[in-house]
């Protein structure tokens, strides 16, 4: 997946510019290293192509870049996808990624598997951005960074209960593992 990653980003840098919160698209290929055991696109591939989407989204606004000199990365805090039909190999489809809103600590984002304008799977991101210095950047500080009011983009109430619902404890706060 790192090779596959890389080649997105470098693909990116010279693909159409495309606005922070427009739909990104990047065509795709399923490959035999995809699948599972039964033939078609393991689950677990699903969410690491949806890296690629996101990359892409961010390399293609220009705010890869500007994040890469502030020292600021992405990283996943919750994630949940539904699969509605499986891709087979060698299948080509697109990957929409779209941003769909922020709250107070994080960013939500929408991405789609996409076969001839049919939904096959359909995923949803909350997502943090941290900084290699230390610490979590602050979502006063991704809307400057990108030039933005991010107040103007609030996600749907759902997206809101299903991160407060799946959130762990901070990685300073105990987080006990008790099934009970």
């Amino acid at each position: 997946m790192i090779f596959r990653t890389i080649l997105h980003m470098l693909r990116g840098r010279r693909g159409p510019r495309v606005d922070i919160h427009d739909v990104g698209r990047v065509r795709l290929r399923v490959w035999p290293t995809d699948l599972d055991i039964l033939g078609h696109m393991n689950n677990g591939v699903y969410l690491s192509i949806m890296d690629l989407g996101r990359f892409d989204l961010l390399v293609r606004s220009g705010v890869w870049a500007t994040f890469q000199k502030l020292g600021y990365y992405p990283v996943v805090a919750s994630e949940t996808i539904t699969f509605r039909k499986s891709l087979q190999p060698w299948q080509l489809f697109d990957l929409e990624s779209r941003i769909v809103g922020y709250d107070a600590k994080a960013v939500y984002i929408e991405q789609r598997f996409v076969v001839d304008g049919e939904i096959f799977a359909k995923g949803f991101i909350r997502g943090r951005f941290l900084k290699r210095s230390g610490g979590v950047v602050s979502i006063a500080e991704l809307s400057d960074a990108i030039g933005i009011d991010v107040t103007d983009f609030t996600p749907p109430e759902w997206m809101d209960e299903w991160g407060a619902h799946v959130a762990l404890p901070a990685t300073k706060a105990p987080a006990p593992n008790d099934w009970s």
